[in-house]
């Protein structure tokens, strides 16, 4: 993973933690983040992505927060300042639609890099 990137995750992992979400399960309760989770995407959705999407039928989530029963509520999706912000959108709709999520979060990661 390049520096950039994981000086990007450390920062929203610690945002994340301060608002309550878990990544380990604990006296707080159960872990609700999980990370890079697998999504499969059908061939038909990959297609209307367009070329510049990645040529694979998975996906991976950067984050998805579950709810309090352990169900997919929120896709969060970090993508790296040099890419279009709309791809982002469109990559992170695909993997809530596939996981029932009803929220999407799209994050910039230069915002969280100094």
């Amino acid at each position: 993973m390049p520096e950039k990137e994981a000086k990007a995750r450390i920062k929203i992992n610690k945002l994340l933690e301060e608002a309550g979400w878990r990544f380990f399960d604990g006296e707080n309760g159960k872990a609700n983040v999980l990370l890079e989770n697998n999504v499969k995407i059908t061939e038909k959705k990959l297609d209307e992505l367009g070329e510049d999407f990645e040529h694979t039928v998975n996906g991976f989530v950067d984050f998805l927060l579950l709810d309090d029963k352990g169900f997919p509520f929120v896709v969060l999706e970090a993508k790296s300042e040099n890419k279009n912000p709309l791809f982002g959108k469109e990559q992170a709709r695909r993997y809530a639609e596939a996981q029932g999520c009803r929220f999407v979060i799209l994050s910039k990661r230069s915002f969280y890099v100094n």
